[in-house]
This record gives C-alpha cells, structure tokens and sequence, in this order.
C-alpha cells in the first residue's frame, strides 16, 4: 500500500496530544469541582469534602481501597456515578430535539478548542520505518498541539463563540420563563464581552506580530511577559474569559437566587452534568489561553528559560516539561477564577451590560489604538506599553465620576449604620401616612404621596 501523503509526524503527535489531552481536560473537569467545594470551604471556614473514598461504599470494593477516604478525592467519583445513574426527565411542552441538542453544543465547543494550544511546544523526531506497514515517518519538527494551524488564536475565538448556541437553545427548548431568562441574559452576556475579548488579543497580535502562539511565547521570552507591560489589556481578557465561561460575578445567566438554575433548571442526569463539563473545560482552556498570551508559556519566570523550558528546546523530554509548566498554570488560573466566585458578589445585570458598553468596550478600543501607534513608533517594548496602560489606567479614573448616573436601583441609606447616623430632627416618631420616605428612616418622611 502506497503511503499518503498526509502521514507525517505531525499528524501522530497531533493525534496523540488529542487523545492525552482530552483525557486529561475530562478528568479536569471532575477535579476542579472537587477543588471548586475545597476551595469555597476554605473560604468560608468550613472543612468541605473529606470522607468519600473510592469505595463508593461497595463492599468489594472497598476491600481492594481500603478504609482510605483519601482526602475527599472520591466525591467528584460519587458526583459523576450519581449524575449517570439519575433519571433523564424531560419535562412536557419542551422542543425535544433541541431539548436533547443543547448539552452535546455545550461540550463539543469546550472539546475542540484546546487544539491549537501548544502544550509541549516543539519537539525533534527521526526518521522512523513502520515495520508492517512498510511507511517511513521522515524525520521532522512537530509542534506538539492539536492542530498546528497559522490561524492560531483566531480559531479558539471562532470555537468559543459557539458555545452561546447551547445557551440560547437549552432555554428557548425548556419552554421555561427562568431558562428563558437565563437564555437571554447569557446570550447579551457573550455577545457583548466577545467584543473586548477579540480586541485585547489584537493587542496582543500587534505586539507580538503573529498569529501563532508558539511565536507569541518565543516573544514574551525575548521581551518579557505582556502581563508586566499590558497589565490592564491582560485584565481585561480575564474578566472576559469569566464572562464568556459564565462564571460569578458574570453568572446572571444561572444565577439561583434570581433564575432558580437559568438556562439549565429543566435538565437533569447527565444532560446537567455535560453543562458543568463544558463550564470547567472552557475555564481550563481560558486559563491555558490566558497563560499563553500574558504569562509566558512555558516559562516558569520571566526572563528565566530554565532547561527544556526555552522555546528553541525540542528534546525528547522538553514538551513533558514543557506540558507541566503551562497545565500548572492553566490550573492556577482554574483555581483563581473560584476563589473570585466566592470573594466577589452577584453583579446585577444592568451592570455588567453598563460594565461591558461604557467600561471594557472602550478601553479595549483605545488599547488597540495605542499598541498600534506604539507598533507604527517601533517602541512596542516592555516600558512604553507600560507606560500606556497606566495611561489609560488613569484616564478611566478620570473620566469615571463625570460619567452619568442612573438614577435607578439607586442604594438607600440605612438608618442607624455607620454611615447614616441617627440625629436628633424633632420630628415625631410616628409620621404621617401621606408621605412616603426615601430613606431607611422612619423619621423622615419627605416626599408627598400622590393622590389617588
């Protein structure tokens, strides 16, 4: 049989790296909301989960476990066995085709989009003859990704963007007012911190010239990290990756004080289940993104290529070492997006769309119009784009009490609180029952009730 043409070494590492790396993302996934209840414990002065073994409490086989219950690791077991031995119900009056459609458009984005990340950088192969089938791999360079594509980053933006789809069709298919809901604030959501998200990575581009993120890594080792001279544009796409992965202050999609569960309250088994896969995998892929764009890869510090973690190292064991580095902080990143969650409270959903069109959007576009002058000047170094971050740092303070206020949902003081003491006015403790008070004071009644 006549060897093809596409059969290369690059195809086989790429294989490969799909197959381990997927692997590895699912039992991420499980981890991380192992972490997610550890973490929020620790937080909150609780101990969290700690018992649950690998036994599962099955006599066979907790002889071959032991007693252990090994830290708590097995709760995200238990999770998982308990979210497929569940029962699938499908409420009446829901669109069943979209119903059943809407988990599998939530994983598939979150599955496909770690293919361009260099996990292991590049790598030297020999030439090597495949004994059965008579082929001969040709000796070559491969780079230890996915997919080696010139398109780069721009394909995990075109993927990421579809996960709104599952979104927008697990609520319109619940045939629930709360899924509904959800639906729509998560759909706005998206749309609206794509905007920065893609403009923050064109800074990026700019600076690094290229689309490709193993040529954005060998930059940063030349010229630094970019989160020490773009400290604001690599906030930004932060606060826009918690965006578009949903995640607290920005889950007013799901929210359960609001929305009962949001998009996902009518699913149940593991229908729910794949929607807490997808959330955790997109969290692993952004923080590996992050990590690539503004941490420097596979450096463990910067301006320190320490060996097999430089870019011009392809031996045998640099992309293990390599691998370690950028999951290390990918999962760094995982575990810093929860302690957010439970740091930072709810925003409403007029203030994260406020937050998107009059904050973010706007410095996003003076960033890419400032690395672009600084590229145009060739001083897109590490000081001079320092130098116009704090600019624009300090313009947004500037510029922010002149902004308008909305005098909706405006804060009322508290009576009695520190910052709204009682005084002593003379009025009478009782007031009158035509006004009514614009304060939490029961002394004073201002405003006249409207007739009626």
């Amino acid at each position: 049989m006549e060897q093809p043409s596409f059969f290369t070494w690059q195809l086989v590492i790429s294989v490969v790296t799909i197959a381990v790396v997927m692997q590895i993302l699912l039992g991420l996934a499980g981890i991380s909301i192992y972490l997610e209840r550890k973490i929020s414990a620790f937080m909150q002065d609780r101990i969290g989960p700690n018992r649950v073994g690998f036994g599962l409490g099955l006599p066979l086989v907790e002889k071959l476990t032991g007693n252990f219950s090994f830290w708590g690791l097995g709760q995200s077991l238990a999770d998982g066995v308990k979210m497929m031995l569940k029962e699938d119900f499908t409420p009446t009056g829901v669109d069943k085709v979209l119903f059943r459609l809407a988990p599998g458009f939530a994983v598939v984005p979150a599955l496909i989009g770690f293919a361009i990340i260099p996990w292991g950088g590049m790598v030297d192969l020999p030439e090597w003859k495949i004994p059965l089938l008579g082929w001969t791999l040709e000796a070559q360079t491969a780079t230890v990704a996915g997919a080696n594509i010139n398109i780069g980053v721009m394909y995990l933006l075109a993927v990421s963007s579809l996960s709104i789809y599952a979104v927008a069709l697990g609520s319109w298919a619940s045939n629930n007012k709360f899924s509904f809901l959800g639906g729509l604030r998560a759909s706005s959501q998206m749309l609206s911190y794509e905007i920065p998200m893609g403009l923050t990575i064109l800074c990026v581009l700019l600076a690094a010239g290229s689309l490709m993120p193993t040529e954005i890594i060998k930059w940063q080792a030349e010229h630094g990290w970019l989160i020490l001279s773009q400290p604001l544009v690599g906030a930004i796409l932060f606060i826009c990756i918690l965006a578009e992965c949903n995640r607290a202050p920005f889950d007013n999609a799901e929210c359960e004080s609001e929305l009962v569960g949001g998009y996902h309250t009518e699913f149940s088994s593991m229908r729910f289940g794949l929607f807490f896969l997808a959330e955790y995998t997109h969290m692993a892929v952004g923080g590996a993104l992050f990590a690539i764009l503004f941490l420097g890869g596979w450096q463990v510090a910067p301006f320190i290529n320490l060996p097999g973690l430089s870019p011009e190292d392809t031996q045998w064991w640099a992309p293990l070492a390599k691998f370690g580095v950028l999951f290390g902080k990918a999962v760094g990143l995982v575990c810093f997006m929860m302690v957010v969650r439970w740091s930072l409270p709810r925003l409403r959903f007029d203030q994260v769309m406020q937050m998107g069109w009059q904050a973010v959007i706007p410095l996003s576009l003076l960033a890419v119009v400032g690395n672009a002058v600084l590229v145009y000047l060739d001083l897109a170094t590490m000081l001079p784009m320092l130098a116009m971050n704090i600019g624009l740092g300090v313009l947004m303070l500037a510029v922010q009490p002149l902004m308008p206020k909305a005098n909706s949902n405006r804060r009322l003081p508290l009576a009695g609180s520190r910052f709204s003491p009682l005084e002593a006015t003379g009025q009478p403790a009782t007031p009158s029952l035509q006004t009514i008070s614009r304060v939490d004071d029961p002394r004073s009644m201002t405003a006249p009730m409207s007739a009626h």
